[in-house]
């Protein structure tokens, strides 16, 4: 088998019914002479059917059949590795796609309650605060509340198919009955059995000796190793006795299957249905009502989805079934390196790094085979230093190139317009806090109330504590939690980091000074407590607690940040959306030149291997949509005067609904960024419009119920909603006769030019900068894309590839590029084909100079004269050979009615690019094919960017 080459660049794929192992293998080539040295791979183990991302994996052992089998999955990986190309695959070990008929883990969990041999698989406390629930499960799955789901027939037992057991079906949600309680149906109607097995005797006693094994049974709350092996043996026999009783005695089906159709009662008898409650009453699981998860769930969950439950990675039999078809994978050779989706929701998750690559990755290395996390990492946070890791998926990459392109000084015009135009505060501080205050007393309150019992049983074992009562310790939870800084800390029993303590002690008293508590003494003990799990504590069983609930807590903080911050704050907070993304912070507005080098120099020090994203499956918005918003930073007067003509123009197209305009001031300057953002290059006829519209419809609609105020999703406002909908049609409609239209798009049009300039120098500084580029599907072309699952639409590989083949055909000479590039800068609104072209150049560059990305020194290079803080650059160099990319920045203030083009003397005057010792004269613009020479201005040794730029205002140079 050929060794796929060092990772060097990945592209990232998105498998479902629709694009199989299959479609992957026809892109391989295509992506190969791309310059791609890794197909990096979403989840493709077998996740709940129809599922659109794979993420709700329900069998880690067995390939997901809707996108192939281990045949198709063979020829995929043969085709890759014949381009020396390797796979990145993505791995889900924090939780499970539950509920349903599918996943045989959870099935067994609740048929069998805790006795299960895979209860500890999952992180599911059996012994919660309320009684009623002491050995059983709450299942959130009912669409009302249990009583009139029940009464109303919704709830059917069933006699399996093949007769080996019964099933509770719920829609598709299958709940197995515990065979100890099988003697309910099998007992219910003795006599009318004994009538039909009268003639019978011995197959009497066979039906009542079933009926007496499934009574001996060990109880579900008897855990001693050998009772749950008794009980779980015992069970399949049960189901092997009744199976044959049913195949070779069909009047005992027949009459079973009547038994079952009286014990699921007749609508209208509220009595009929007594029996079937008692039976669900003595099950391992409750069924109940879906909202009631946010006070009584007690499993945990993937931050909110009840249909997610989360595993249990520290144990060790958990462990390794979850990642059995993984590590044969990996053995096979037919997986070169991994993706950890949501680490930060694994109890220790240094621990399972080090297990990983322990257990399931033996012998990998960095740079052959990369080991990535998906960690969003604050700006002023690292990634933990004793992690085995190769680096990050790559946010904070995406966050540090997107600032780039946005002016910090535009930061108090744009926070006071938006204050003006939406009534909203600009604190965005105050904002997240009051999200994070919302999730905790709403859909993560459940979770809450476990940490706060917990801390509750630590406080009543000390007498100098246990005064602090229950509601005062939650209270307490509540506020350190609302204004934790980071997504968690990485506390264990053996150690804190200092970075971790800083955190705590910072989160404890920001919450302390808010606090209105009478007794702030709670604060002090939740502090020595959280910081007390690496000390020593006499009492072993206090320890424990301690413990326990350290590593709940830090569990707990990382969906507490998303959803408060991603999914709450991001969608509330509108001043300038597209720095409002997974892994950007809206509180630190642009990032100079000087501080994205100095990034980039501790990058290339501390995670040399990590991806650079610019846009993932998780975006809010898309990379090019992004770097269209980012343009508004730079047109704050023009913005502002366009947004009060707007608000007059369409001001007669809002309904009230319960006495307040739809859509709200924030919800419009929202909409109107998310078209300027999404408009097509090209004017857009009637179906596109169409599409246009259904697009932004299905986006504002996820963003209002994601804000959480004026409508959720928990309780829709259908009629703020269809009024939002009346309004998003009126503005899009007869675009020859719409005043807003023709106002907005001139607007739009600038913006758009301006954007596509910042998304061609992303691009290019993105794919020479520190660490190792990914493109998410499609996005080598112009994309501008929404949030999922807009960004999961289809991909038209087939341009791709033909673009990609006349680029090669057109720029075999140094002559032949640059009346290429000449041409694509003209026609710079296409498809995108010089995006494209900036990729490939780039990327061919990196597959000849591979230790010089990987390994090369980073150098900041200083642009001086009337444009300089217009232009970054960088240069890498290793053992004499040297790459510099330049790109231009800021061209609202380049282009205009005098200077169409960022590029040439006229716009660039006597800006300069020093070289200082950088050990070479002479280099060729790879992009151009042009050579260029440094020279002196005095005692300035350099390139002038005049001519660096003459026909692009990007440059990527190599030495002669």
């Amino acid at each position: 088998m050929t060794r796929p080459a060092p990772l060097s660049a990945s592209y990232r794929l998105q498998f479902n019914s629709g694009f199989t192992f299959a479609a992957a293998g026809d892109c391989v080539d295509y992506l190969h002479r791309l310059g791609i040295s890794h197909l990096y791979a979403s989840p493709y183990l077998k996740a709940r059917s129809g599922s659109p991302h794979g993420y709700d994996i329900v069998d880690h052992q067995a390939f997901n059949p809707e996108i192939g089998d281990a045949t198709d999955f063979a020829m995929l990986v043969d085709r890759l590795h014949s381009h020396q190309m390797g796979l990145i695959m993505d791995i889900v070990p924090n939780h499970m796609g539950v509920g349903g008929c599918d996943n045989a883990w959870w099935l067994d969990v609740l048929e069998h309650g805790e006795a299960s041999e895979y209860a500890e698989y999952f992180d599911i406390d059996w012994h919660p605060s309320k009684p009623e629930l002491n050995n059983r499960l709450l299942l959130p799955l009912l669409g009302d509340h249990y009583g009139s789901v029940l009464e109303a027939g919704e709830l059917q037992l069933q006699l399996n198919s093949d007769g080996d057991g019964f099933t509770i079906h719920y829609y598709e949600h299958c709940l197995p009955v515990d065979p100890r309680t099988w003697p309910d149906i099998l007992d219910f109607h003795p006599d009318r059995l004994e009538q039909a097995l009268a003639d019978r005797p011995e197959s009497l006693r066979t039906y009542r000796d079933l009926v007496e094994k499934c009574r001996t049974l060990p109880m579900r709350s008897d855990l001693a190793p050998e009772a749950r092996r008794s009980r779980a043996h015992g069970g399949r026999d049960c189901r092997q006795r009744l199976s044959g009783l049913c195949s070779n005695h069909p009047d005992v089906a027949d009459h079973l299957r009547q038994c079952v159709a009286e014990m699921n009662g007749q609508p209208g008898r509220p009595d009929s249905f007594d029996a079937l409650h008692r039976l669900l009453d003595a099950q391992a699981y409750r069924p109940a009502y879906w909202q009631v998860a946010s006070d009584e769930i007690n499993y945990r969950r993937f931050f909110d989805i009840n249909d997610l439950a989360g595993l249990c990675m520290q144990n060790p039999a958990a462990f390794a079934a979850t990642h059995s078809l993984v590590r044969k994978l990996i053995e096979q050779g037919r997986v070169d390196g991994l993706r950890i989706d949501h680490l930060d929701g694994l109890s220790e998750p240094a621990a399972y790094c080090r297990q990983l690559r322990s257990q399931v990755c033996t012998g990998w290395d960095n740079t052959d085979h990369p080991l990535l996390v998906e960690k969003i990492l604050a700006p002023h946070e690292s990634l933990p230093d004793d992690w085995p890791v190769s680096g990050t998926t790559g946010y904070e990459a995406a966050h540090l190139l997107n600032g780039l392109f946005i002016r910090p000084d535009a930061e108090r015009d744009l926070t006071r317009l938006y204050s003006r135009f939406s009534g909203r505060s600009g604190d965005f501080d105050e904002i997240l806090y009051q999200c994070k205050q919302r999730i905790l007393n709403t859909t993560l309150s459940s979770e809450l109330t476990v940490l706060a019992n917990r801390l509750s049983r630590i406080a009543e074992a000390d007498r100098h504590t246990r005064d602090f009562t229950y509601h005062g310790l939650r209270d307490a939870l509540t506020e350190i939690l609302a204004c934790f800084p980071v997504y968690r800390t990485y506390i264990t029993a053996d150690g804190i980091s200092e970075q971790d303590r800083r955190y705590i002690d910072w989160a404890v008293a920001q919450a302390r000074r808010r606090s209105q508590a009478s007794d702030s003494q709670v604060f002090g003990f939740i502090h020595d407590i959280l910081l007390q799990a690496p000390a020593e504590e006499d009492n072993p069983h206090v320890r424990h607690l301690i413990v326990s609930f350290v590593l709940r807590f830090q569990q707990y903080c990382a969906p507490v940040m998303a959803k408060g911050m991603e999914d709450t704050a991001f969608y509330v907070y509108n001043r300038l959306v597209s720095m409002n993304d997974v892994g950007f912070d809206p509180r630190g507005f642009g990032v100079t030149p000087a501080a994205f080098h100095h990034e980039n120099a501790r990058r290339q020090a501390e995670t040399p291997h990590s991806l650079t994203a610019t846009s993932t499956h998780d975006s809010k918005r898309g990379e090019d949509v992004r770097a269209r918003i980012n343009v508004l930073s730079e047109l704050p007067g023009e913005w502002r005067r366009h947004l009060g003509r707007w608000s007059r123009i369409n001001r007669r197209r809002k309904r009230q609904t319960n006495g307040t305009p739809a859509p709200s001031r924030n919800d419009e300057y929202l909409l109107y960024q998310t078209l300027i953002g999404v408009w097509p290059p090209h004017p857009p006829d009637a179906e596109e419009l169409a599409q246009l519209h259904e697009r932004i419809d299905a986006y504002m609609l996820k963003a209002m119920r994601e804000a959480k105020e004026n409508t959720s999703w928990i309780n829709p406002n259908l009629e703020y909603e269809t009024a939002v909908s009346e309004f998003i049609r009126a503005l899009l409609r007869r675009p020859q006769h719409n005043a807003f239209l023709r106002d907005f798009l001139p607007l739009q049009q600038r913006v758009a030019r301006l954007g596509l300039y910042n998304s061609l120098s992303q691009v290019l500084l993105k794919f020479t900068m520190p660490g190792c580029p990914d493109i998410y599907q499609g996005n080598e072309l112009w994309a501008f894309n929404l949030v999922d699952p807009d960004n999961r639409r289809p991909v038209d590989y087939t341009q791709r590839r033909t673009l990609l083949e006349q680029l090669e055909r057109d720029s075999r000479s140094a002559e032949q590029k640059l009346r290429l590039t000449q041409q694509l800068l003209e026609t710079l609104d296409d498809e995108g084909r010089l995006k494209l072209y900036v990729i490939w150049q780039a990327l061919g560059l990196r597959r000849s100079e591979p230790a010089l990305f990987s390994e090369g020194e980073y150098l900041p290079l200083t642009p001086s004269g009337p444009h300089a803080e217009n232009l970054v650059a960088f240069a890498r160099r290793l053992e004499g050979r040297i790459v510099i990319a330049a790109a231009a920045r800021g061209f609202a203030d380049l282009v205009g009615e005098d200077s169409p083009q960022p590029v040439g003397e006229a716009v660039w005057e006597h800006t300069r690019l020093a070289l200082p010792d950088i050990g070479a004269d002479s280099f060729q613009d790879r992009l151009t094919g042009q050579n260029l020479k440094a020279g002196h201005d005095g005692s300035d040794h350099g390139l002038e960017v005049a001519e660096l730029f003459a026909h692009l205002p990007v440059a990527l140079l190599t030495n002669a």
